[in-house]
């Protein structure tokens, strides 16, 4: 490396600023250049803030963007009043979405009328629609709201509510269905009391036949009379005194349950146990302590259907029911009761009696437990000046997924609206499942707000979303899913970023947002990122990504930096030490292992691929010589199609020959560009042949996207900048 730059390998070896051509971060103001974009988040329409729907629907949450576009579905008028009305809403829209950003809180009905009034004082408000005022148009408006409750914004206290609301819905269905079987077993057990009692002398008693009459016709009879004749031969008790025992006592354990309450009055609800607690400790003792009485009443439930139905012998099931103990409680019969729902607050994650979490976990016990996780970029635990990637964080969720028999989902707090069905099915099934969220705070100094900083956790794989039902299927492919992550089969999202040049040309290209994009959000990891000035950029500076991928020997010669933009929107490129890009390849690593499991980039699958090529390129060779041309051919279009490293460069044109469905688009293209091989897929015949236009043209034209163009060759040829945009989604 050039003497002039020898402080830029210094620095990223070292962590040290030496000499005049390095800076500091620290108070520059520095954010991810593919984030410039975002400075005024409260004017870009995303999943944030959400509506808790105040009457129970298919929904936990409903984003504000989603109620607001329905309701100009159902109410803007077409022409000219509908536009204005449908612009005058959407700015309604983001003053709500900045009230909630500023901390006000309230129901949607409130805030709407507040912003409407905002609104339509407003300077240069007009007339509003259809001659009304504005500020009566939008208060009109919020009558076709489709849903009213209230707003949230992506806060740390987020995660635990809709949580909550997920657990409160499976709650309320368990009760639903219990109350229900129970009231059939307290009704079915008390006529058999009733019916005997009716048949016994006690139940021909004159006051008994008298009550059991009722009516205005009581005067009419003589009770004493109809005692003696139907009281002669009957027994003193029809029942058993064992059986009468039972019974009595089946009824007294059903009516005495705490697991679910009576009604949904209050009393009843605050005589019931709960479900809700902030830490494992008091979950697992309140679970062991309650789990004797749920024994006995399961064993109640048990003997009173065979009561009802008439099937109980207790020469045969006394013994049995006798024994019964926790121990013999099934999963069915646990899964019929309250799941523990523990929410332990992010500081006292590593709390003494949070620490047996998974042991608490793989034991099996019916627990449904949010962890949420403030900090990605932690010390590591053992030495000094050491740097560790989430540890404790962004790796418990993987921890659990090998306990077994767990559901277990994670995703930052920005997802969470995006993943709703996932939370429900967690909440519903049977067993323990863990909810590892990634809910950041607005610090002092941090440029990012919340919701930014956890969706750009996501997009860096530094806190990955995915899926893992145990009870979903036999194999990986029906447990595991990667849910919603951006471009998943890539190892960082690829992203288009334009800006100006130093002569004011605009430049468009491909930039990768990695895990050393993601530190670079955070003022305290500064101390690993040096800003480079631009007259001392230099060829011997990689983009992070382009460095990950080099041989050691090449990158110990090499310098990574990411593209980031100050306050006034400069571009700057900013090194990456050392420790950081250790944590950068950590990340990396761990997400290669997430993809393999959602079956993405599986090795195994590679691997016995290309042994599958070699053994046909090998028959192809050994093929008789009058074949030899239509074999070579055929091993041309095999070696386009394979790459020789296992991976092709984005930069290469290329075509996914094995997967052509012969459709002839490509050669109604250019058929001296393209060829088919024996088998009549499509290769490259003779790329030389066309232009880059063709080749894109080829790529949007095919029927299973299979075309791949690269980069130009000529970069003369007109019309690049709109060519290399629509190849964009074909690299």
């Amino acid at each position: 490396m050039d003497t002039q730059h020898h402080d830029q390998l210094v620095f990223h070896l070292t962590g040290r600023c030496q000499g005049p051509g390095l800076s500091a971060t620290a108070g520059a103001g520095l954010r991810p250049a593919l984030l410039a974009t975002y400075r005024d988040l409260g004017a870009v329409r995303h999943d944030f803030p959400v509506l808790l729907p105040a009457a129970e629907g298919p929904e936990l949450a409903v984003t504000l963007s989603s109620l607001v576009d329905g309701l100009l579905q159902d109410v803007a008028p077409r022409g000219i009043e509908g536009e204005r009305l449908r612009r005058h809403a959407l700015q309604l829209e983001t003053l709500i979405r900045r009230s909630v950003d500023a901390g006000i809180q309230g129901s949607l009905s409130r805030l709407w009328m507040a912003a409407a009034v905002r609104l339509g004082g407003g300077v240069g408000a007009g007339a509003g629609v259809g001659g009304q005022t504005l500020e009566k148009v939008l208060t009109h408006a919020a009558g076709a709201l489709r849903a009213d409750g209230e707003l949230l914004g992506c806060t740390p206290g987020m995660p635990v509510r809709l949580i909550t609301r997920a657990w409160q819905r499976a709650y309320r269905a368990k009760a639903r269905a219990f109350r229900t079987h129970l009231a059939r077993l307290l009704v079915q057990l008390s006529d058999i009391l009733r019916a005997a009692h009716s048949h016994s002398q006690a139940g021909c008693e004159p006051q008994a036949l008298k009550a059991a009459l009722g009516g205005a016709h009581r005067d009419a009879f003589d009770f004493d009379a109809l005692s003696r004749i139907v009281g002669k031969g009957l027994q003193q008790d029809e029942l058993p005194v064992s059986r009468r025992q039972r019974l009595t006592q089946l009824l007294a354990t059903l009516e005495q349950q705490r697991f679910f309450p009576a009604s949904d009055a209050a009393e009843d609800a605050a005589a019931a146990y709960g479900f809700a607690f902030d830490n494992c400790a008091a979950a697992a003792q309140a679970y062991a302590e309650r789990l004797p009485g749920l024994a006995e009443l399961v064993k109640a439930m048990a003997i009173a259907e065979l009561e009802i139905q008439g099937r109980y012998v207790e020469a045969e099931h006394g013994f049995y029911f006798e024994a019964f103990a926790e121990h013999m409680l099934s999963a069915d019969d646990l899964a019929r009761f309250p799941d523990y729902l523990v929410c332990i607050p992010p500081e006292h994650n590593d709390a003494p009696p949070n620490a047996r979490l998974l042991d608490l976990l793989s034991a099996g016990l019916p627990l449904k437990v949010l962890v949420q996780t403030q900090d990605l970029q932690e010390d590591a635990a053992i030495g000094t000046g050491h740097y560790a990637f989430g540890v404790r964080s962004a790796r418990l969720a993987t921890t659990a997924m090998g306990l077994g028999g767990l559901f277990v989902l994670q995703s930052p707090s920005s997802n969470l609206v995006a993943v709703q069905p996932q939370l429900a099915r967690g909440m519903a099934c049977r067993g323990p499942a863990l909810f590892s969220v990634y809910a950041p705070r607005a610090l002092p100094g941090t440029p990012l707000p919340p919701y930014l900083s956890a969706a750009a956790a996501m997009q860096s794989r530094a806190f990955v979303a995915f899926c893992y039902d145990a009870q979903a299927g036999s194999n990986w492919a029906e447990r595991f899913s990667l849910l919603n992550n951006p471009q998943p089969e890539a190892d960082w999202p690829l992203e288009t970023l334009e800006y100006a040049d130093a002569r004011l040309q605009r430049v468009r290209k491909a930039c990768a947002f990695t895990y050393a994009d993601f530190a670079l959000c955070d003022p305290q990891q500064a101390g690993h990122f040096a800003v480079v000035p631009r007259e001392r950029w230099n060829d011997q500076m990689l983009p992070v990504a382009e460095w990950l991928q080099l041989p050691e020997d090449e990158a110990a010669r090499r310098v990574p930096y990411v593209l980031a933009v100050n306050e006034e929107s400069r571009l700057h490129r900013v090194i990456v030490d050392r420790p950081l890009m250790q944590a950068t390849r950590r990340c990396l690593l761990l997400w290669h292992r997430l993809q393999e499991h959602g079956g993405v980039n599986d090795s195994h699958a590679q691997r016995l691929l290309a042994q599958e090529r070699a053994t046909w390129v090998a028959a192809q060779a050994a093929a008789p010589v009058a074949d030899a041309p239509a074999a070579a051919e055929a091993t041309v279009a095999a070696t386009a199609e394979a790459p020789a490293s296992g991976e092709r460069s984005p930069d290469e044109a290329w075509i996914e020959t094995s997967r052509c469905p012969a459709c002839d688009e490509c050669q109604k293209v250019n058929d001296r560009m393209f060829s088919y091989n024996p088998r009549k897929q499509a290769y490259i015949k003779d790329i030389t042949a066309g232009t880059y236009r063709q080749l894109v043209e080829a790529a949007e034209g095919c029927q299973v996207a299979i075309i791949h163009p690269g980069q130009p060759r000529d970069l003369s040829e007109p019309g690049l900048e709109e060519l290399l945009i629509r190849a964009e989604p074909f690299r």
